[in-house]
């Protein structure tokens, strides 16, 4: 999941700093610091992460999953623990602490029960040569290299390492410099299920730095780079990606549209505009960042939402007030969601609910936005926070129009009790996902692929295709039946130009009379050729 995040500089830089201090969001509190690793650590790293991979590459999904069995009974053997972890960390409640464990939870579970079949070598069709076997196989990579945002410390390091690791890859994690530190927490876990079960700790690293130390995982010779974060970074990325052809997976966010028709069920709606607003304090890529209401229940839709926001608590998640909503975890994300919220204002919109700065520190109200348009910056930038900003649309044909709209392509949502027409405006939509009266419940089906489109970027994590992505796809052809005449192509043979025309004929031809035309040709070849 996304998030803007600091430059990811590309050029070296003197290191100024040798450790992060890690602060709580919501209280300021230091938390701790840990080190910034530089180009060189980074390279010793992925020397050890290489040959720990050799041993592991060679062992069995059974020993694999005895892995991963381990570290889903510690996250569950230790949630109250991690949830504390999450909410210092990130500022987030534990409430959406709890939520972050859930898909890292249920990824766990789908990879233990289908990962195995997913990577099993598929028999295909060998087409016209029948007396071969033709199959897909795949082959792990070799060390897979992360770059982690800051909105989900656990899951954003869980959710591409576990599927490397099931694929036989080691994984170099570089978590952000405003969730770091969390990260000592997350390697033990890792480093504990690993070692019980006889293996290597350095299969899975975690990293702890800046854009400098990222940007030396990027180019220090991975097999793959999965990326999480922003447009400008992902671009950086891939721009560094090319002297070593690394492939990457970029997942950058997104300007998801919510459209609530005039039929839907309003508490319905309006209780997931509240969780695609309001979770993680809006820290997250799948938000509902633009909510288009249909004219006849906009009001409606509007007033419920209004009363709902108008009473939420807002504070440190572990203090001793409970708390709706948390903070915002990286302290310049406040000043970018003032300046789309101040903006949209001074350009006609209405602020119904919040709109401000909260108490001090890195805390923004749950904010309620009316009379926005694609005219302001909060409609087209990625917020980042949580505000609800809601326009009002004549028809399905205006809503569709206005979804697609926008830079981004991630996720999508549709609110209506019609289910032909929930049908069709999902197939209109632009986006890497849409999901019919629910909010962002694509990420829980672990089958789906989870990617975006436009600048939302491009690759798979998630399902089939995230865990074949983490692979060599290799294509084998072997024999079918003891037949090795060769195929004697020199010298060239008198009339074999003409055989072979003859051949694509007979064999491609849509009709019996262009066969037959085939037919000829080789006839008249052969007895070119015997001449």
């Amino acid at each position: 999941m996304d998030s803007p995040s600091t430059p990811l500089t590309l050029a070296p830089p003197p290191q100024e700093r040798t450790t992060i201090r890690c602060t709580d969001p919501a209280t300021g509190e230091l938390l701790g610091e840990v080190p910034v690793m530089d180009g060189a650590e980074v390279q010793a790293r992925l020397e050890r992460a290489r040959a720990a991979q050799l041993a592991w590459r060679e062992t069995s999904f059974a020993q694999r999953r005895r892995v991963v069995r381990r570290i889903l009974d510690h996250v569950l053997e230790h949630s109250d623990e991690l949830c504390r972890m999450i909410a210092r960390d990130a500022g987030k409640t534990l409430e959406n602490a709890a939520v972050e464990l859930w898909p890292v939870c249920e990824a766990m579970r789908w990879n233990l029960a289908h990962a195995e079949k997913a990577l099993r070598p598929q028999k295909v069709s060998s087409g016209l040569l029948v007396h071969k076997s033709a199959r897909v196989e795949y082959h792990p990579l070799g060390v897979i290299g992360v770059i982690c945002p800051w909105n989900f410390p656990l899951q954003n390091v869980l959710a591409p390492a576990i599927p490397a690791i099931m694929a036989g890859n080691a994984a170099l994690v570089k978590v952000s410099e405003w969730t770091s530190w969390s990260a000592a927490r997350i390697q033990q876990i890792f480093d504990e299920a690993l070692r019980a079960e006889g293996h290597s700790v350095d299969l899975v690293q975690l990293i702890t730095g800046y854009g400098p130390t990222g940007a030396a995982l990027v180019t220090s010779g991975v097999d793959k780079i999965v990326f999480t974060g922003s447009i400008g970074n992902g671009k950086r990325v891939l721009q560094a990606s090319v002297d070593n052809l690394t492939p990457v997976i970029l997942e950058l966010g997104g300007k998801d549209p919510m459209i609530v028709c005039d039929d839907a069920d309003l508490e319905q709606a309006v209780h997931n505009a509240l969780v695609g607003t309001l979770t993680s304090a809006g820290q997250l890529c799948m938000a509902a960042e633009r909510i288009y209401v249909f004219a006849a229940v906009h009001d409606e839709f509007v007033a419920m939402a209004a009363r709902i926001v108008g009473q939420l608590r807002q504070g440190a998640p572990l203090g001793d007030q409970r708390v709706d909503v948390g903070a915002m975890t990286m302290p310049g994300q406040v000043d970018i969601v003032e300046r789309l919220v101040d903006d949209a204002v001074a350009r006609g919109a209405r602020a119904i609910v919040g709109g401000k700065r909260s108490r001090a520190g890195q805390f923004f109200q749950p904010t309620i936005l009316v009379d926005v348009d694609h005219s302001m910056a909060i409609m087209r930038e990625e917020t980042f926070g949580p505000v609800m900003a809601i326009m009002r649309v004549r028809d399905e044909h205006e809503a569709i129009a206005l979804a697609n709209d926008c830079a981004y392509g991630l996720s999508s949502s549709v609110f209506t009790r019609d289910h032909a027409r929930g049908e069709r405006i999902a197939r209109q939509i632009v986006a890497g996902s849409t999901v019919i009266n629910d909010f962002a419940m694509h990420y829980m089906a672990q089958d789906l692929p989870f990617g975006g489109v436009r600048g939302s970027g491009f690759g798979r994590l998630n399902g089939p295709e995230g865990l074949r992505g983490m692979c060599n796809v290799k294509a084998v052809v072997s024999d079918r039946l003891p037949f090795h005449n060769a195929l004697k192509m020199y010298p060239v043979q008198p009339a074999a130009y003409d055989t072979a025309r003859g051949v694509f004929k007979l064999l491609y031809s849509g009709s019996l009379v262009g066969r037959a035309r085939g037919l000829v040709d080789i006839g008249r070849a052969l007895l070119r050729r015997r001449r």
